[in-house]
């Protein structure tokens, strides 16, 4: 019977089908959704919402960055992984050379905000003056070198925040402002998830950090960005990340080992729903095309 076991679950995850609830009762479904601190609470929200569309099949979010979720597709632990980049060439091969072929579907969108404290009278900023505060090699280190006092920011100092590099948000902020060739600077504060940068950028008048639209409170401030000198700056909305205007858009990801089938498919079809792509624009992303919303009672 162990054997016969193992070689059930070895043909599912094969077929990138997904995984027997052990914990449940008569034939429930168990999908692992891991990767993404960007996407973590929508994908938690999808996750809840879900028990209602079909109760034998249950949901496991866990976030720890794009990289983490990719490398566990590609290892066999998930079913999907969430991703807020695409896969690097290097991740391609590794899943290739586990005899899979990662399957990408784009299920939103999103802007990744510059995030300063509330008493920071800055307005805006353009990728070149954003290069030379985050970049290796550039020349703005103080607050002052902008031509800005800061209210609480004696030593005009500016305190970068960061992500982890196994983040997507690191990834693509890194690829969009500095380039392909470019690296970032030492010493930031490389925060874990999305919503400790904003509450570090809250809690520093010095600071300034960047992470997703969704998690933006009253407690910080987004100055709009610039992609040069003489182009119009850009606020980060839904609207500006949906049609591509705002120079820090991108895609939000998720990623299967191969063509999914069954309680994957299934669940991934209902994603890309209205109701699905409804949740993700009340957490605050762009939707994957035009919805019409009810509006709550």
């Amino acid at each position: 019977m162990k054997k016969l076991s193992a070689l059930l679950i070895a043909v599912a995850l094969i077929g990138c089908g997904s995984r027997s609830d052990k914990g449940g009762s008569g034939g429930r479904t168990l999908i692992q959704n891991k990767g993404s601190d960007t996407l973590v609470n929508v994908a938690q929200a999808w996750a809840e919402t879900y028990k209602e569309v079909d109760r034998n099949v249950a949901v496991a979010v866990t976030g720890g960055g794009s990289g983490t979720g990719i490398s566990a597709m590609i290892n066999g632990t998930v079913d999907i992984a969430n991703a807020s980049r695409k896969m690097k060439d290097s991740e391609i091969e590794a899943a290739r050379g586990n005899g899979i072929e990662p399957v990408e579907w784009v299920v939103g969108y999103d802007a990744i905000a510059v995030y300063v404290h509330v008493d920071n009278p800055v307005e805006s900023f353009s990728l070149e003056q954003l290069a030379g505060i985050y970049g290796d090699g550039g020349a703005t280190e103080a607050w002052s070198d902008l031509g800005l006092e800061i209210p609480g920011c004696d030593s005009s100092e500016i305190v970068r925040v960061s992500r982890q590099n196994n983040s997507g948000t690191y990834a693509y902020f890194k690829q969009a402002v500095l380039g392909k060739t470019g690296e970032y600077k030492l010493g930031s504060r490389d925060m874990h998830g999305s919503k400790d940068a904003v509450d570090l950028v809250h809690n520093t008048p010095c600071a300034i950090g960047y992470s997703g639209l969704a998690y933006a409170t009253d407690d910080v401030k987004m100055p709009c960005v610039s992609r040069g000198e003489g182009t119009e700056c850009v606020a980060p909305t839904v609207a500006t990340a949906s049609d591509g205007s705002y120079p820090i858009a991108r895609p939000l990801l998720m990623y299967t080992a191969g063509q999914p089938e069954g309680a994957i498919k299934t669940y991934l079809d209902w994603i890309l729903s209205d109701v699905g792509q409804c949740i993700i624009l009340e957490k605050g992303y762009a939707p994957v095309r035009a919805v019409s919303c009810e509006e709550p009672a």
